[in-house]
């Protein structure tokens, strides 16, 4: 059901929801959702909170996952995710686009947008994806106090440090710069690219009652994990960040080559959602009730109507 009126919305804040979503038993599950259609669906399946991925956003726009994006154009994803599904949405906020200031200003900015939580690496511009080589690293007392930046900005925002050491620092180096973003202020803390079981538990293991983010990413350095695996290793948070773009891409890219094959869609149609189903999705009979409510409501029945002169 869409969110049509003032009186459907929640009444708490984004993050004090996400929060609460923490402060439950088990393991909170966020799939990625690259826009509002794929929000919607992942409210229909049942979940509780959305993620926006960095690199599922700039490549839905055709772009690589290199920082280049700004922060209005995130926050155009974040309003159509929110506004659809009404999820408490974890963003990708990056480096935090700069120093303390742009951090600030990021904050301020997600909040504004309707998000619910943020996570800040601390890589360098121009940053990569965590699962790629030769990343570049910011000092960590830089980084530490770039998260005491955005908890000074923020009013209900929940931020989660992301640390990329372990590929080039190891597990000691990483747990000490995570440490420190505790220190800071950070609510969780992200651990990205382990590489196997015994990591995941370690890096638990050496920060207790911190909560941790899982990320299980295809195609990357951690192997395949599910979100009951990751809460008996001790996390409270995972995220499958881009799975719903790949999916989507693949299914165009084989709609795309079945139109130049064929010369037209026919061959398509068992794997397309049907235009009953999108309706439904998306409300379009509820918003339609709602229009013919507002205007019994404005004009009565029995008003005398204006005759054509």
């Amino acid at each position: 059901m869409p969110y049509l009126v003032a009186t459907d919305l929640p009444d708490a804040p984004a993050g004090a929801r996400f929060r609460a979503l923490l402060g439950r038993p088990g393991i909170v599950q966020i799939p990625g959702t690259h826009n509002g259609m794929a929000a919607l669906q992942a409210r229909a399946a049942g979940f509780e909170a959305a993620y926006l991925s960095g690199a599922a956003m700039t490549a839905s726009m055709g772009l690589p996952d290199l920082g280049i994006i700004t922060i209005e154009e995130v926050c155009l994803f974040i309003r159509q995710v929110v506004r659809a599904s009404g999820l408490p949405l974890l963003v990708d906020g990056d480096t935090g686009y700069g120093e303390a200031l742009n951090a600030m200003h990021m904050v301020r900015s997600f909040e504004d947008a309707g998000a619910a939580a943020v996570h800040i690496e601390d890589q360098l511009l121009p940053k990569k994806c965590g699962h790629l080589n030769d990343k570049r690293l910011a000092d960590a007392r830089d980084m530490a106090a770039k998260i005491a930046a955005t908890v000074k900005a923020r009013r209900h925002l929940h931020v989660i440090a992301r640390t990329d050491a372990v590929a080039s620092e190891g597990m000691d180096g990483a747990i000490a710069r995570a440490r420190l973003y505790v220190e800071a202020g950070a609510d969780a803390i992200f651990p990205e690219a382990l590489t196997n079981a015994e990591m995941f538990r370690a890096f638990a293991q050496a920060l207790p009652g911190v909560p941790l983010l899982a990320n299980m990413t295809e195609f990357g350095k951690t192997p395949f994990f599910t979100a009951g695996e990751f809460e008996a290793m001790g996390y409270r948070m995972v995220i499958w960040p881009v799975s719903s773009l790949r999916v989507a891409n693949k299914a165009q890219e084989k709609l795309y080559a079945a139109i130049r094959r064929d010369g037209g869609t026919q061959a398509m149609l068992e794997a397309m959602q049907t235009r009953a189903e999108l309706y439904a999705l998306v409300g379009l009979h509820d918003y339609e009730a709602l229009d013919a409510s507002i205007v019994q409501t404005v004009v009565p029945l029995g008003m005398p109507q204006r005759t054509p002169t």
